[in-house]
């Protein structure tokens, strides 16, 4: 089965708790396991991994190559101005899908840009937790996971 790595950044082990009006009331064990059980509908295996530490998400993405068929990456504030996990990014041959639950581009002027976009296939913004489930769609769909 195809493997999707979806890696959350900085601060959304609390979502739930940190500014439900913005990130909704949705915890990331509930977003995690509903994309765990969509995957499995697909026909992919779904692995989560989250860290408030940006080596941490780096040495994850490294490990990633070769390993998964896609990764599905939240990057939190590390989005705005992390060239090292940019970096990791762009460094491995696996695809990337970059998920954000606001629309950063509607929100401060220091949340608009986003370093790593440039490195992934795309860019989800805007639509709650459920960018997540839009983005394993995109895998299936424009990825060609099952080529």
């Amino acid at each position: 089965m195809p493997k999707v790595l979806v890696l959350h950044g900085p601060n959304l082990n609390m979502l739930g708790k940190r500014e439900p009006d913005v990130y909704g009331h949705e915890t990331l064990d509930q977003v995690n396991n509903r994309l765990i059980k969509m995957g499995t509908e697909m026909g992919l295996t779904v692995e989560t991994y989250q860290s408030n530490h940006e080596g941490h998400l780096i040495d994850r993405i490294h490990s990633a190559e070769g390993t998964v068929d896609a990764i599905l990456i939240n990057p939190g504030a590390l989005t705005h101005y992390s060239y090292a996990l940019r970096d990791a990014l762009a460094s491995i041959a696996v695809p990337a899908i970059e998920v954000h639950i606001s629309n950063i581009h509607q929100r401060e002027s220091f949340r608009e840009r986003s370093v790593t976009a440039p490195v992934t296939h795309g860019q989800i913004v805007g639509f709650g937790t459920f960018g997540y489930e839009l983005a394993l769609t995109a895998v299936v769909k424009t990825l060609h996971v099952f080529d």
